[in-house]
């Protein structure tokens, strides 16, 4: 049941940033008849550190990132409906928030309990939280996006559980009779002077309100916490190894049947017409078979049953978006619309660099998946789902119906990155639900992940740099790429239909890159611009969006600046970046990985900085690229160098979690290698030929670094969480990039580096049967 709910505005305070957590906020009392709480979102100051002296180089004003970034952009836009977000205190005890985000195994159930916990004085195992349904009157306030979750929410959540716990403490001292300030808090149970306890359950409707009132609270000082900042292991994770842990196709809705689509040979091909529905009918278990507007649905008792229908389906196909082309027909139009290089060019030398970058698959580990119930007017809709807003949305105007009318229960999901901005299992199941009248669980195979599914899109990054003795007087990027679509906007339906007017997709792939793109050195003038063509393509903000790429680019530009100057790829990183608490990162880094040691030949360190999600980290990777290495055979796999040692120092702000912090710097370190050295998309004549992940090398065990040192900063300047989900991709990509230069003498100019090898594999065809589930692991390395 409701307890009570607080809203925060930061006042103003002045003082030092150490005590920057005892400001005092406004909350309010939400009327309920137990506890409930609503928090409206205050601001701090970011405090990014002070600028490096260095006589040597010449200062690079900052660019829009380093000022603004795109965490503020979306904390500010979540700011008019923050006090709608609202903690319960239950009779039972425990504490419940309906988190208006999404969870895919990023961790954040666990921080925010952890938060939630921290200012209530309770176990996180007290604190019950749950993903809230698509909820429209939060507007812009259910985007989970750009690693921006905790930084938006930490303040207004700390606010609402402050203000429970002040209002418990204060009933619980009219109960017994004390002064409040006598009282102690916890675990849930308040405990007077004398010994008497009296738990949170009995006191929830004592505190509540009979009307709204807005309350003053004030904070924990961060030298206060005993929860913040302490590993705790992610409370789904039993669930997860034990596989009792329910994503979306776990789910038991009554009468909802697995679903498999039959979809055409090309990208987005669509069917002309199935020639044998009525043959496919009649096959064992199967219910229903509809055509829809991506291809041909098949329901059935069992998903093996759904696939045999797929797969016996004789269905006519046009050639889809991209029929004909391939890498290099796409990379020529990519090319075409290079912006540029147009800083005028002083006395000195002139560097360039010229970097082809190719897709890469955007699926996740749990493959795209939603149930879907549509009787009538109304529909019912269960899936993993960052854009729940937009979703809701787009699926009312396809069926027709209000959206008032569809309800959209958000699951935690699989994996995601990106990949579940995206609805489109979700709609597909919304659409074949009311073409059959039945409920569906829908489920894309593996080879629909990979062939008509979302993914990194294909990009070029040209640097030139101009260096002048001992200094850089100008450093320019042109990242042109086929459009990273983001839609849908903020995740509701205003911003959705704005990005898919003329020009709305590049407006906010525009202000998604100057958002998020800086350039951390002192290099003179510094420019970084992006053109993007070409909207044929499934794309999506994949993890770290752009800066994978053009922190490849700049960090080898980097090493050769370097190089021509005479100095260490280190020395000159330490010397040449901008602020000191971006060099006490860089220097920690070298100091841990003993930079500069003895290695074979063949083998080298690299390392790679990047700035993003008010934040900065630095990588040093080792890289073994001896031939015995390189050449090793395992069959069915994609063999080349292989990372063994990644060092990954990390400054992003205060903590919550320092074990799930670790874990996705770790998750990203092996997304960067998989970017860099063997994770390409190979699009041929309108498709493209991975079908599985058989056939694309993610990161295997077999070239996962034995070993992976994370540093950490816990002291870091920062009085807010940062960005985590996407921070550790970028400097990993970097780094890879200058060890493979040291390693080779070669410097490598398309990624990932193995992309244009032969391939150890027999592509899959373009028409069904469906791939069979990818073979024995154990097996392929024998």
């Amino acid at each position: 049941m409701p307890a009570h709910s607080a809203t925060a505005i930061e006042r103003p305070a002045s003082g030092d940033r150490k005590h920057v957590s005892r400001r005092r906020f406004l909350g309010y009392l939400v009327a309920a008849p137990t506890l409930v709480v609503a928090a409206e979102i205050g601001r701090q100051a970011w405090f990014p550190g002070v600028p490096q002296a260095n006589a040597a180089a010449i200062p690079s004003p900052p660019l829009p990132a380093e000022l603004y970034d795109l965490l503020d952009a979306l904390r500010d836009s979540m700011r008019p409906t923050a006090n709608l977000i609202r903690i319960e205190v239950n009779r039972d005890g425990t504490v419940s928030f309906a988190m208006p985000r999404a969870d895919n195994g990023q961790g954040i159930i666990t921080s925010t309990q952890m938060i939630i916990a921290e200012e209530m004085n309770l176990d996180p195992d007290q604190v019950v939280v749950t993903l809230a349904d698509a909820r429209p009157e939060l507007v812009f306030n259910q985007l989970t996006a750009g690693s921006s979750t905790t930084f938006s929410t930490y303040t207004p959540i700390r606010v609402a559980a402050a203000l429970a716990q002040k209002r418990l403490l204060d009933a619980a001292a009219n109960e017994l009779r004390q002064d409040v300030n006598v009282l102690r808090s916890r675990q849930g149970l308040i405990t007077g002077n004398n010994g008497e306890e009296l738990p949170f359950g009995e006191l929830t409707e004592m505190a509540s309100s009979a009307v709204n009132e807005a309350v003053d609270v004030v904070l924990k000082d961060r030298e206060e916490f005993t929860v913040i900042g302490t590993p705790r292991t992610k409370s789904d994770a039993r669930a997860m190894v034990t596989g009792t842990k329910r994503f979306a196709t776990d789910l038991q809705i009554p009468d909802a049947l697995p679903t498999v689509i039959c979809r055409g040979p090309n990208l987005n091909s669509a069917p002309r017409g199935a020639n044998n529905i009525d043959e496919v009918r009649t096959m064992p278990g199967v219910t229903d078979v509809v055509e829809m507007s991506t291809g041909v649905a098949v329901r059935a008792k069992t998903f093996g049953q759904a696939v045999d229908g797929v797969n016996a389906l004789d269905v006519t196909w046009d050639g889809g978006t991209v029929e004909g082309e391939n890498d290099r027909s796409v990379l020529e139009k990519v090319r075409a619309g290079e912006l540029p290089l147009a800083v005028p060019q002083v006395p000195g030398e002139t560097l360039e660099g010229d970097f082809v970058f190719y897709f890469r698959s955007n699926s996740s580990l749990e493959t795209n998946s939603a149930i879907a119930d549509v009787r009538g007017d109304t529909a019912e809709i269960w899936g993993p789902a960052k854009n729940p807003i937009a979703a809701q949305a787009e699926i009312a105007k396809k069926l027709g119906i209000p959206q008032s009318a569809v309800t959209f229960h958000v699951i935690e999901g699989g994996g995601s990155f990106g990949r579940k901005l995206f609805f489109d299992a979700a709609e597909e199941a919304a659409e074949v639900s009311q073409l059959m009248g039945k409920p569906v669980k829908l489920m894309w195979t593996r080879a629909d992940d990979s062939r008509q599914g979302r993914m990194h899109p294909m990009s070029t990054c040209r640097v030139r740099a101009q260096v002048s003795g001992d200094a850089v007087s100008s450093f320019e990027i042109r990242h042109t790429s086929v459009a990273t679509e983001g839609n849908p906007g903020l995740g509701e339906a205003i911003t959705a239909a704005a990005q898919k007017a003329p020009g709305g997709n590049y407006t906010v792939s525009q202000a998604l890159y100057v958002l998020t793109q800086t350039n951390p050195y002192n290099v003179g003038v510094a420019t970084s611009l992006l053109n993007e063509v070409d909207m044929r393509f499934n794309t999506s903000s994949m993890r770290n969006i752009y800066s994978p790429d053009t922190s490849t680019a700049r960090e080898l530009m980097v090493d050769q600046i370097a190089n021509r100057m005479g100095k260490d790829p280190y020395e000159f990183r330490s010397a040449y970046t901008k602020l000191t608490r971006w060099k006490d990162v860089v220097d920690r880094a070298a100091e841990e990985a003993d930079w500069g040691k003895s290695m074979p030949e063949g083998t080298a360190q690299g390392i790679a900085m990047h700035v993003e999600y008010k934040g900065v980290a630095c990588a040093v990777v080792e890289l073994d690229c001896r031939p015995e290495t390189v050449n090793r055979k395992i069959r069915q796999a994609r063999t080349g160098p292989r990372v063994t040692k990644v060092t990954y120092v990390v400054d992003g702000g205060l903590i919550i979690n320092p074990r799930g912090y670790e874990a996705q710097m770790m998750g990203g370190i092996n997304d960067g290698i998989a970017m860099t050295l063997t994770s390409g998309m190979h699009l041929e004549d309108g498709h493209f030929i991975e079908a599985s992940w058989d056939n694309y090398f993610y990161t295997r065990q077999w070239n996962t670094p034995p070993e992976m040192k994370i540093i950490l900063i816990e002291n870091s300047e920062a009085p807010e969480p940062g960005g985590a989900g996407e921070f550790g991709v970028a400097a990993t990509c970097g780094a890879i990039a200058c060890a493979y230069v040291r390693a080779t003498g070669k410097v490598p100019t398309e990624f990932p580096i193995l992309h244009n090898e032969p391939l150890p594999f027999d592509p899959y065809p373009t028409i069904p049967p469906v791939p069979p589930s990818p073979t024995d692991g154990l097996a392929l390395a024998r």
